[in-house]
Order: structure tokens, then sequence, then C-alpha cells
């Protein structure tokens, strides 16, 4: 017989609603608006890194596939082109592929945008909120420049590639392994830098290069150009994901096509470009930071869990 019980606890269950309702708690005080958008998108994100699950259905194929969104975050910002202020929204997101410990393709995602707050101010909030969560406790911030300099005696913007590779094979074996700088560094942060992070508690890594701006603002850091986005990490679980948003349409065009480049050169299927977005973009987006935060790992750190699996009342095993 099939075996019909739920994975998570009554207590557990308990405790992820006590945490939901902290979180409107928080976000009420500070008049933060909530929101919904639709889980079903008619566009997929272009991003080489993140598969979206793929709805089909036979009556509705002439309009094209659907996606199950990644993120809220498209939707959101249109809203936020249209004059909606800060908004915030707790809903479940897909990525396919993405099963194990700390990983299920059907996952709870807090996302919020500030208008007028900076990828700092952003960061403060997000550790206040943390803090409401998880309890008080002190909180830093590293740039990526300088976590790679505490961690691997490194530059990440000046070492040579020759350099990034030998550093990452004495942390791990790559076997076969070949790309451009972005593959070392990131081998180096996994293996170097995120384990040097663990001993950190609850902190920020901010300013990556700008090869990993992703959605987010260009800056100049020290003569290199930075993306101003941010990770939070806290004992050494990554949890959070934030951009001082990019608004302009002409340069997220750009990175659209060049992910899709990406993809292709890598065998993956092209996306459609999500042309409402860059069309509220073009519109124009109130120069805001934003942010999404995994709500299943911080109910993992909130109750010593280790298994996502065991968290939520039926994982994508049992559904």
């Amino acid at each position: 017989m099939s075996d019909w019980r739920p994975g998570a606890t009554l207590a557990q269950l308990r405790q992820r609603a006590a945490l939901l309702a902290t979180i409107r708690d928080f976000f009420a005080v500070r008049g933060v608006l909530e929101v919904e958008t639709p889980l079903l998108c008619s566009r997929g994100v272009t991003d080489p890194a993140i598969e979206p699950l793929v709805v089909r259905d036979g009556r509705s194929l002439a309009a094209g596939p659907r996606y199950l969104q990644t993120s809220p975050e498209y939707a959101m910002k249109r809203l936020l082109a249209a004059g909606s202020g800060p908004i915030y929204q707790i809903c479940k997101a897909f990525r396919d592929g993405e099963a194990g410990r700390r990983h299920n393709p059907e996952f709870t995602l807090l996302e919020w945008y500030r208008p007028g707050m900076d990828h700092h101010g952003l960061m403060a909030e997000v550790a206040a909120l943390v803090c409401s969560c998880l309890g008080a406790r002190p909180w830093q911030a590293f740039s990526y420049r300088e976590a790679f300099q505490r961690s691997l005696q490194l530059d990440p913007f000046t070492a040579e590639i020759a350099e990034l590779q030998r550093a990452a094979r004495q942390l791990t074996d790559p076997g076969t392994l070949t790309g451009g700088r972005d593959l070392w560094l990131d081998l180096l942060l996994t293996h170097g830098v995120e384990p040097w992070l663990a001993g950190q508690g609850l902190c920020f890594l901010y300013d990556y290069p700008a090869s990993q701006a992703a959605l987010s603002r260009l800056a100049q850091r020290n003569g290199h150009s930075v993306g101003e986005r941010f990770e939070l990490y806290i004992d050494g679980v990554e949890v959070a994901n934030g951009y001082h948003e990019l608004a302009d349409a002409a340069e997220q065009r750009a990175r659209f096509e060049a992910d899709n480049r990406q993809r292709e050169a890598s065998g993956q299927s092209p996306r459609a470009l999500d042309e409402a977005l860059l069309a509220a973009l073009a519109h124009g987006l109130p120069a805001a930071s934003g942010v999404a935060l995994g709500l299943d790992r911080l109910l993992m750190l909130a109750t010593g869990e280790t298994d996502i699996r065991r968290l939520l009342a039926f994982s994508w095993e049992r559904s």
C-alpha cells in the first residue's frame, strides 16, 4: 500500500504556520503590501542555471507552452512599474531537476521589493526579518572580493585564470570540467569560500563580479565593475538572493539575449524573452531593491531539521 502519511509532523506544521504569521506581522508594521501574481506563466526564465517545469496540455498548445514560475520576480516588477509601492509575496515556486536534502522541485518562496532602497539597505531589513524569525543574533556583511581574500588569499578580480584553476584543484577534483573565469570562481566559492562563511554565522556576501550581475545594477568598486547583488548565508546555508534591481530595459534585453546564446552553446533550448517585463522596464521601474528568500530553508534553521523533506507536508516523492 502506498504511504499516504505526511512527511512533516503536526508540530512542524504549526511551526510553519507561526513562521508565516511572524513574516506577515513584520511587513504589516512596515506598510509593505502583500500581493499575489500567477503561478502559471507564458514565459520561462532565460537563466541557463534554472530550468522551469513546463506545463503542456493538448487543449492549450495553440497558445504555446506554459511554465510554472521559478520566481514571481517578473510579475512583481510589473506591479512596481505600475505604482504598487513596496510589496511582498509568499508563494510556491518550481524548478526542474532540483531535489535533495536542501531542495524540492516545489518550494515556498518569500519575495519582496523596496522602492528607494539600495542593496545595503535591503540587507539590513533582511537581517531584521531573519532575527524576528530565528531570534536576535549579530550579523555581518563581506564583499565578494573580501570573502575570497580572507578565506582563500585570492583576489577574484585580478587573479589569472590559471591561478584560479590551481586553487580550485587543491580543493576539489574538477575532472575534465572546462570553462571560463566564472566557472572556476564558482568552484572556489562552493568549495572554499562557503565553508569559511559557515563559521561566520548570519552573514551576507555582496558586490559580485559584473559577469555574475544577473538582474542587478552595475557599479564601480576600486576600479572593478561589480553587480550590486547579495546572498544571505546562515551557518553556511544559503537562504536568500537579492539585487539592487536593474531598471534599464535595453540592458535587460541584452542580458536575456546573452543568456540565450549561452543556453544554445551548452545545448539548452533558448527561451522567448518576457516582453511584458521589458515593456514595464521601458515604462519606468522605480529605483528599488528586491530579494527572494527560501522559507523552507529558513524553517530548517528555525527547527534544527537537516532534511527539507521532513518539513514539507508532502515532498515531491509523496505528492
